[in-house]
């Protein structure tokens, strides 16, 4: 690696979206990274040395927790073997239709680097049974870690509320812009709305969005209001008109011409072809 560029790793690998393993139990100093679009949540069960993402440094304190985001600076300085599991995901490994509520419980969990484990909460069992069933990789066996992954992340949010008794931290633009958007998301639809609630200009947001996940505030916008459109095409019987008003297109004509142009169908057909 040029010591004059940040390392890029990619731990899944091409196809792969989800992955649990053992911590590599040596004790050793890394080089900063980042990681290449996926999360990496690490539970420590031993461990001690100390934890840098980004420009915080964190004594390690075992057992606990630690998210990284993709595109997160992290390196590690370890002075006594560490154990635990590191898991990582794409984001595409979740049905954004279909799973939601967990691709929610996980964005809220990524406002927090590091999560403590208080005396006996260490999720030793489900750690465990998530990677029993990663090695076993039956034919039902992503529908149980997803289940198993919701009760951990569950738990985690749960120890993450009873630890905040302390000042908030601010937060990114783009992670104000994320909660905007799913705030408020489909009242608005603009670019510029959006931009002057933050009370930045659209170029900004623009800059910032393409910064944090190669993409524009447009196209992010674009993506939720199709996930909007398909949660109600698929699980409700409303209208097309109906489903226009509720996500908040000024006529029914623009809201077809816009799932068209990003689906290649109608939400009519679109329908159609999930309920022949």
């Amino acid at each position: 690696m040029n010591p004059k560029q940040i390392d890029t790793k990619d731990k899944l690998g091409a196809g792969l979206l989800f992955k649990i393993s053992p911590f590599k139990e040596v004790i050793k100093k890394t080089r900063p990274h980042k990681h290449d679009e996926y999360y990496e949540l690490i539970f420590l069960k031993e461990g001690e040395g100390f934890h840098t993402i980004e420009e915080e440094k964190f004594v390690v304190s075992a057992p606990e927790f630690y998210l990284l985001k993709p595109g997160q600076l992290h390196f590690w300085q370890f002075t006594a073997i560490p154990k635990g599991f590191v898991a990582l995901f794409r984001e595409d490994e979740f049905d954004a239709v279909t799973e939601s509520e967990l691709i929610g419980l996980y964005r809220i969990l990524s406002l927090n680097k590091r999560i403590g484990f208080p005396p006996g909460t260490y999720p030793e069992h489900i750690l465990n049974d998530i990677f029993s069933e990663f090695r076993l990789s039956g034919p039902l066996s992503k529908q149980i870690i997803h289940g198993l992954l919701r009760a951990l992340f569950g738990k985690l949010l749960s120890l993450a509320e009873y630890e905040v008794q302390k000042p908030a931290v601010s937060l990114s633009q783009f992670d104000r812009f994320q909660q905007l958007l799913d705030k408020e998301c489909p009242r608005l639809h603009k670019v510029n709305e959006f931009a002057g609630v933050l009370n930045m200009t659209p170029q900004n947001l623009n800059t910032v969005c393409r910064k944090q996940s190669g993409k524009s505030a447009s196209e992010l916008i674009v993506t939720r209001l199709l996930l909007e459109a398909k949660r109600y095409i698929l699980h409700t019987d409303s209208t097309v008109n109906e489903i226009s008003e509720l996500l908040s297109f000024s006529d029914p004509s623009n809201f077809v011409k816009f799932f068209r142009k990003a689906e290649g169908v109608t939400p009519s057909q679109f329908r159609e072809r999930y309920f022949q």
